[in-house]
């Protein structure tokens, strides 16, 4: 993975932490200095002003089999190049930073921002963008490919730790557990990724349009959904859901200026190569 940079390296104030080593420095003021390491960090630490920040973890390349018996047919893909995911969903403090108004119903500066359509979404990662100095489209919203892979944390099982909805409890919010509203972020335990509530607490907008038949056609590389449709996809769950629909293949999907309670988003930047 050492070949892969990330496209601009100012991001407001940013603090990166690898295996070995720091790989940016600050210091009286000057701009951050870098420091030689193996490969892409494992985690970026993004300061969005007022003491919020963004943390994101390094999801690894490779290949995987998406969907499922229900969500047919299943198929080999292959992520070809590493990617960085919000450790947690976007928060309601992190989409006040950004863009100065908090939509959300269940009100809490830790729990995961809603009330979000995916034309918001995409707003607040332009905002996000602009306001970091980056090339356009270095932050973005994660596909559906890389979103399920990072679901999976590795694994080819329904949910991140097994096939049992039972262990459900442990990892997410839904019907069961939720008391009927979403709750913080990071109040479950993460995947072995080290990313959190990815089933339940709220479903979470991806880039893609949806198409019910696209699996059947989609390429083994990097799948981005088809060019064109009516709505977008969601994945993930939500507090008010099923377990079932929790799983890391079930697939939603909503109109993108549809609001609700239970949408919300993650965060992504892919590295350059």
């Amino acid at each position: 993975m050492g070949g892969y940079k990330m496209r601009g390296l100012l991001i407001l104030s940013v603090v990166l932490f690898a295996a070995v080593g720091t790989a940016f420095s600050e210091g009286d003021g000057q701009p951050p200095k870098a420091v030689a390491v193996k490969g892409p960090p494992k985690e970026l630490t993004v300061d969005l002003g007022r003491g919020v920040k963004l943390e994101m973890v390094l999801v690894p390349a490779g290949e995987f089999m998406m969907g499922d018996k229900e969500n047919k047919p299943a198929h080999k893909v292959r992520i070809t190049r590493p990617f960085y995911l919000g450790k947690y969903e976007v928060t309601q403090a992190q989409w006040e930073a950004m863009m100065g108004t908090n939509p959300s119903r269940f009100n809490g500066a830790a729990n995961p921002v809603e009330q979000v359509s995916w034309d918001d979404c995409r707003k607040f990662i332009a905002t996000l963008n602009a306001k970091a100095r980056q090339q356009a489209g270095m932050f973005a919203l994660p596909t559906e490919a890389q979103w399920e892979y990072a679901s999976r944390g590795g694994r080819e099982t329904r949910y991140c730790y097994g096939d049992e909805k039972t262990g459900l409890v442990e990892y997410g919010w839904f019907s069961d557990n939720s008391g009927s509203r979403t709750q913080p972020v990071g109040g479950k335990k993460p995947n072995d990724w080290g990313l959190y509530d990815m089933h339940g607490n709220v479903s979470e907008w991806c880039e893609d349009w949806f198409d019910g038949d696209y699996y059947a056609n989609s390429p083994a590389d990097d799948p981005a959904g088809p060019a064109a449709d009516t709505s977008r996809v969601v994945r993930g769950g939500f507090w008010g859901g099923s377990a079932w629909a929790c799983r890391s293949p079930f697939r939603d999907y909503n109109s993108v200026g549809r609001l609700g309670h239970h949408l919300g988003c993650r965060v992504a930047i892919v590295l350059a190569e």
